[in-house]
């Protein structure tokens, strides 16, 4: 039930409605039991349409090379440890990503020189994406 109250403040006089929410008026939730379920005859499925394949525009590099390292997860390029030419060994620290303020090295799966890097500080990048080739 719903009353109308004109209240004063600071000098200025507004008109307030005000909803009784005690016992017997109408509350919020309806009291456990008190709803009644009516089944429904179920909508004849139809086929979906058909979707057109999005474009994998997120992940610029989708098909890895044999010496491609790539992202473990997805994240901010934190550092770049390595340069271009540079003879790294299996184990080598390559870069630093971060996620959810956890720091993630991404180590050389193999030995060799370094051909190209994809990513610079800064940079998000997706698991799976290439960072870097060795050669």
């Amino acid at each position: 039930m719903e009353k109308k109250f004109r209240i004063t403040v600071e000098g200025k006089q507004y008109i307030v409605a005000v909803e009784d929410l005690s016992e017997g008026a109408q509350s919020l939730y309806p009291e456990p039991g008190s709803m009644s379920v009516v089944p429904q005859t179920a909508p004849v499925p139809t086929a979906p349409a058909p979707v057109a394949p999005a474009a994998a525009a997120s992940s610029p590099s989708t098909a890895a090379g044999p010496g491609d390292e790539l992202a473990p997860l997805g994240g901010v390029v934190q550092t770049v440890h390595v340069s271009v030419g540079q003879a790294v060994n299996e184990g080598d620290k390559l870069v630093s990503l971060e996620a959810m303020k956890m720091v993630t090295h991404v180590l050389a799966k193999r030995g060799g020189k370094i051909i190209s890097i994809a990513v610079k500080p800064g940079d998000p990048v997706d698991a799976g994406q290439a960072l870097l080739t060795i050669g």
